[in-house]
């Protein structure tokens, strides 16, 4: 049976990165793997999403409204724009993080307040605060690979060799921050009695 990932940011955060490092230790392990990526004005702190479909035969990359089994936001405000993709049996990984959009930083309009609670009363919910995870590390930069971690766990995808995904991914110098934060991701989930 094929899972769907759904991975939501904003430009500058790795999102893209990560669907990367996702997609090769999949494939790696013997999945059909597909990813489409939506840049949008990534390059403005725009919105950025990446699909993830992996199984035993995959025919599309895209994932439809209410099909999602897990959405990993990496930014709190994005969770809430992409919620109506999740299944209604869906996860979701939230990074207790805010980047403030043009309007908000213009003064036209404030951040919403009150957007985990209401996630949370509508779907089963991880709050992760990987800015502060990624700090001890002693880089904000692998903010994104402790989301990864965290989203390894939650899928039950433990047994893949992420530590290889990465070194495959990213550049040599960077490789061993991004095994930590990866690990540390997996360390910061917290499962139910019923499993992850």
């Amino acid at each position: 049976m094929n899972k769907n990932i759904l991975l939501v940011g904003v430009g500058g955060q790795g999102t893209i990165l990560v669907s990367k490092i996702l997609s090769t230790g999949l494939l790696e392990a013997g999945y059909d793997v597909k990813m489409s990526e939506i840049h949008g004005m990534a390059q403005r702190g725009g919105s950025v999403s990446t699909q993830v479909r992996y199984g035993e035969k995959v025919y599309s990359p895209i994932i439809g409204i209410g099909t999602a089994d897990i959405l990993v936001s990496f930014e709190k405000m994005e969770a809430l724009r992409w919620l109506e993709y999740l299944k209604p049996e869906g996860v979701v990984v939230i990074n207790d993080y805010e980047i403030p959009s043009a309007p908000i930083l213009s003064g036209k309009e404030n951040y919403p307040q009150g957007i985990i609670e209401l996630i949370e009363s509508k779907a089963d919910t991880r709050v992760i605060n990987a800015a502060e995870t990624a700090e001890k590390l002693g880089s904000d930069k692998v903010m994104n690979v402790v989301l990864l971690g965290a989203l390894v766990k939650l899928m039950n995808l433990t047994d893949i060799d992420w530590d290889k995904a990465i070194k495959d991914t990213v550049k040599e110098k960077f490789a061993d921050v991004n095994i930590k934060a990866l690990h540390a991701g997996m360390d910061s989930v917290v499962c139910s009695k019923t499993g992850c």
